[in-house]
């Protein structure tokens, strides 16, 4: 079974998801790999950009609407699902394109990392302790100085992980893998669609005001009457979080749609951030040479891929 695969990274409002679509209507073995956190989730179509039911039947698009919005989805969970519909792709002798902006979920998959598991019960007790926050991070050293040094004392969530496995599995949290600041070889070809700021900026106001005429809030509001609601993470979706405070908590419509244009460009420059300082991707400032790059390597020898490590 020959693995081919590419991968598609940068910002939100980049263009990625146009030139991903446009490519892989160019040959009928093409199928794309959502790299997302938040297009998992049903009914939440309109900010999370997903693909139009047209486009659906044009491509086939995997990772898209796998759970409802009041359940969790874990990086873990995300992992075997995308491995799981890889492998479906190549057996039928077809080809992989991962495209999206989460980068861990995409790192999870292209890297292979070995993720830990979550013990619910040993967190609960950690967050109610974290009052006491550097003494958690105190604890942290005593048991995996590792770990301790790659995260500040006052990172609740990244302490509070941590401490998690290393006291949940028996193993120091280290021992997983060398963490997301460690790049290894490349296993998928990973080409980046690079856009000025500026412009990136003026694209997420436009797109997002566009939502709101799309009927964005109606979904909101249908979401927030939905009998399981909202979940914890569902409700971090950048867009839906501040369109929520208005429908749950009344807060001036006005001021949530510009929160949301604001916390979008915020999310660009971090997804920006993360990628950039991965010296294997390949960037470029054209969407024409992207796309050029990405066919390159699905048609030639860049673009096969390891089995996965077991």
């Amino acid at each position: 079974m020959n693995r081919v695969a590419v991968a598609l990274v940068g910002a939100t409002a980049s263009g990625k998801s146009e030139l991903a679509h446009a490519l892989a209507l160019q040959d009928p073995r093409r199928a794309i790999v959502a790299v997302d956190a938040m297009t998992v989730y049903r009914g939440m179509d309109i900010a999370t950009a997903k693909p139009t039911p047209r486009q659906r039947r044009e491509v086939p698009y995997h990772l898209i609407d796998v759970v409802d919005p009041d359940e969790e989805f874990t990086v873990a969970m995300y992992q075997r699902a995308a491995r799981e519909a890889s492998t479906g792709i190549w057996s039928s002798d077809g080809q992989v394109i991962y495209v999206g902006g989460t980068g861990l979920y995409g790192r999870a998959v292209l890297d292979d990392f070995r993720i830990p598991g979550q013990y619910p019960d040993v967190r609960a007790d950690l967050e109610s302790r974290w009052s006491a926050g550097e003494a958690l991070h105190h604890e942290l050293s005593r048991l995996d100085p590792v770990s301790a040094t790659r995260m500040e004392p006052t990172n609740a969530r990244r302490v509070i992980r941590a401490l998690e496995v290393t006291l949940g599995s028996g193993h120091p949290f280290s021992s997983f893998g060398p963490g997301v600041s460690q790049y290894g070889r490349v296993r998928v070809v990973q080409v980046g669609l690079r856009v000025p700021i500026s412009e990136l900026d003026q694209r997420i106001e436009r797109r997002f005001r566009q939502w709101m005429d799309d009927g964005l809030l109606a979904e909101v509001r249908r979401l927030a009457e939905r009998a399981g609601g909202v979940g914890r993470t569902a409700r971090q979706a950048v867009g839906y979080r501040e369109l929520l405070a208005h429908v749950e908590s009344g807060v001036d419509l006005e001021r949530c749609v510009t929160d949301a244009i604001t916390q979008s460009r915020r999310l660009a420059r971090r997804q920006r951030s993360w990628f950039e300082r991965d010296p294997r991707v390949e960037w470029f400032d054209s969407p024409d040479a992207a796309a050029k790059r990405m066919g390159q390597v699905l048609n030639g020898p860049d673009g096969f891929v390891r089995e996965w490590d077991q």
